[in-house]
């Protein structure tokens, strides 16, 4: 078979494209890791089920749970219903409560496979939200869901609390009355508003210095019930300035999906560890680079993971909540799924000429597992876009 293609340019001509990248080899056994590793995963749709594909989108419930074992044999941990699965852009409640259950029990049948499970307030539009008791029984509601399944929660920011909050003082308040009853930690999530617009002004300010003082308060007041946080806004300088403030025992986890490769390696004094929606996309080595740091080799560390760097921005570029996008195409591409169809229809968020570039991107990065199946995917999808 021949491994070179035709692939758009931006120009509307044809450039001819040779795979040159390699697999990365599967490990024989499950990795260990010296860094907490969630990977944000996504949900596979159903075509052939889909009666509503905007509204109620049918879920292929087999090849994503088959996605979960792919990643827990890799080392990972799964964070669930999470941004990635589409909650709030494809999933709502009633999808992400299906999918919560199908995967702590499917957890339970996988030796050492552990996951956290995001718990928010995306079945309380925020137009219908009324006062800061809406969004508290919101949040009672699904964490509530997730402590009577036997999960652990990921607190998601709230759609609900950033269009009904006034002041810094009512973020403290709803994390504290939820934090305290909490059965267990949890971690807490600061999504920037290129991830979600409508969370523009989160935690009470749009200026990163008065959030952070903020979100520091609300954390070493409850620390007994904080595990760790989840910062998102795709600033390195952010997530440190975060990092080196946090108390003691709470940990740093990067959502930083532009520069999680030096986050995580660290300063030579405190590092991040990783809750990302590129773990997805580029498992087998974010796997591979994890498990090399564990050994003390920062050199294959580097050598692995800083390939994948340029293709997750691509993947995360702006508009950035349409990511996901980009992460089942490459599923797609590497076989755990039979089509590019997703929740919402949300694979036409995306043109051709940025799946191209994820094409290319991924063959460099070496995060083509199958590349003759990769070829004539990609293919068959310039066919369908006219090439």
């Amino acid at each position: 078979m021949s491994f070179t293609l035709s692939l758009p340019r931006v120009d509307g001509t044809l450039e001819p494209y040779r795979l040159s990248g390699t697999p990365i080899v599967r490990p024989a056994a499950v990795p260990a890791f010296n860094r907490i590793a969630y990977a944000a995963a996504h949900v596979v749709s159903d075509p052939l089920a889909d009666l509503q594909p905007w509204g109620r989108p049918a879920i292929d419930w087999e090849a994503t749970m088959a996605f979960r074992h792919h990643l827990w044999a890799l080392g990972f941990k799964v964070a669930e219903a999470m941004d990635t699965s589409q909650r709030g852009m494809g999933l709502d409640w009633a999808g992400a409560q299906e999918l919560i259950r199908r995967s702590l029990a499917e957890a339970r049948t996988v030796p050492g496979a552990d996951l956290a499970c995001g718990a928010g307030t995306d079945h309380l539009a925020p137009a219908d939200t009324r006062s800061l008791d809406d969004v508290i029984h919101a949040y009672e509601t699904q964490i509530g869901f997730v402590e009577k399944e036997g999960g652990r929660s990921i607190m998601m920011a709230s759609r609900a609390l950033a269009h009904i909050a006034r002041s810094p003082d009512d973020y403290r308040k709803v994390y504290g009355h939820i934090l305290r009853q909490t059965k267990d930690k949890v971690v807490l999530h600061w999504l920037g508003d290129m991830f979600d617009p409508k969370l523009k002004g989160y935690w009470g300010s749009e200026k990163f210095e008065d959030a952070l003082e903020t979100v520091l308060s609300i954390i070493e007041d409850n620390r007994a019930k904080v595990e760790g946080i989840k910062i998102s806004l795709l600033d390195n300088a952010c997530e440190v300035a975060l990092r080196n403030r946090l108390p003691d025992g709470v940990l740093c986890f990067t959502g930083d999906d532009f520069n999680y490769a030096e986050l995580i390696e660290g300063d030579g004094r405190k590092y991040s560890h990783a809750l990302l929606g590129i773990f997805d996309a580029v498992a087998p080595s974010a796997s591979k680079a994890l498990a090399s740091l564990a050994a003390g080799d920062v050199a294959t560390f580097r050598s692995v993971i800083e390939p994948t760097v340029p293709l997750s921005r691509k993947i995360f570029e702006a508009p950035t909540q349409y990511y996901k996008a980009g992460v089942v195409f490459l599923a797609w591409l590497n076989g755990h799924q039979k089509h590019f169809t997703m929740p919402a229809g949300m694979q036409s968020a995306r043109g051709v000429l940025h799946y191209a570039d994820i094409f290319r991107l991924a063959d460099r990065a070496n995060v083509l597992d199958k590349p003759e199946l990769a070829m004539e995917r990609m293919k068959a999808f310039l066919v369908t876009q006219g090439f």
